[in-house]
């Protein structure tokens, strides 16, 4: 601790440089089958020695073949560079948090400690299969930059996410049901229309398929599970999946996406404040708060 109340900042930043000792240091210190993980704290201006995002991404996909896990710790605002944190947390084996507050630092660092910290699995990697008979079409609701090939699910070589102890990760799909009219459906298809009948799995809506390799394995384990095919409207739905829909219908508002027709912020409120069950932390309060400051 008198290390860290001796820093200060000042001069250039020489993130590269930064980065190779955090990874000779991890190297050098190395416990086999241990939780071995190099963490960065930086705004991102990296401008002395290797520093472009392409440099970044070229040296953190060396470095994660060491198997040393990475943190990132994103602090500061204007010249803060949020494409390289991306590119080293994504290239890295590592997670990352922007810390903006006391509140996400106790959180981060210290309520999920554990999950922040451990990885537990990692390349990561989910598919889904929609059954035709009850979905005519699908999209994936962000993850944009986190999409696999068809091929590359299978592929052992192909780097993926990594899941912390204790964590869970959310994946929210929209669907077209079967039999309703929409602008986004073709309807004048000639070869791939699908038949269904009442032996295709009817009361399946979807496969899922769940890959994963140890912290410090090399070959993928391969979970399946189906799911039913039920009808919950949103009135009826979980607080947890009222917020939820809130934060992507939020997220969908603020990038101007085409695919909501809706874009009132008093709309993703109200249905935020209905998910608002389970939040002694107030983190789903901050959220409304930031609608609000939109708003």
């Amino acid at each position: 601790m008198d290390a860290f109340d001796k820093l200060s900042a000042g001069g250039s930043t020489a993130g590269g440089e930064g980065i190779e000792l955090a990874y000779k240091l991890a190297q050098e210190n190395f416990i086999k089958e241990g939780n071995n993980r190099a963490v960065i704290a930086t705004d991102g201006d990296f401008n002395v020695g290797a520093s472009t995002d392409d440099d970044m991404e070229k040296l953190i996909e060396e470095k994660r073949k060491s198997g040393v896990f990475l943190t990132v710790l994103g602090f500061g605002m204007g010249n803060y560079k949020d494409s390289k944190m991306e590119i080293l947390a994504d290239k890295g084996n590592g997670n990352y948090a922007y810390i903006d507050n006391i509140q996400e630092a106790n959180r981060f660092l210290g309520k999920e400690f554990k999950g922040s910290m451990f990885a537990i699995a990692k390349d990561v990697k989910i598919q889904i299969e929609f059954n035709p008979k009850h979905v005519q079409a699908y999209r994936l609701i962000g993850y944009e930059n986190r999409r696999l090939k068809d091929e590359d699910f299978k592929n052992d070589a192909v780097d993926a996410g990594e899941l912390g102890s204790g964590h869970t990760v959310t994946a929210l799909y929209e669907i077209i049901p079967t039999g309703v009219e929409s602008d986004y459906v073709p309807s004048d298809l000639k070869y791939t229309k699908v038949k269904t009948d009442e032996s295709n799995y009817s009361d399946e809506l979807a496969t899922i398929k769940f890959r994963y390799k140890k912290p410090d394995g090399d070959k993928s384990i391969e979970i399946v599970n189906t799911i039913p095919n039920r009808k919950i409207s949103l009135d009826n739905s979980s607080s947890d999946f009222k917020f939820t829909t809130a934060v992507a219908w939020f997220g969908l508002k603020l990038r101007d996406s085409k695919f909501i027709s809706n874009s009132s912020t008093s709309d993703i409120r109200k249905l935020a404040k209905s998910g608002l069950a389970n939040d002694d932390e107030g983190y789903r309060a901050e959220f409304v708060r930031l609608v609000d400051a939109v708003n």
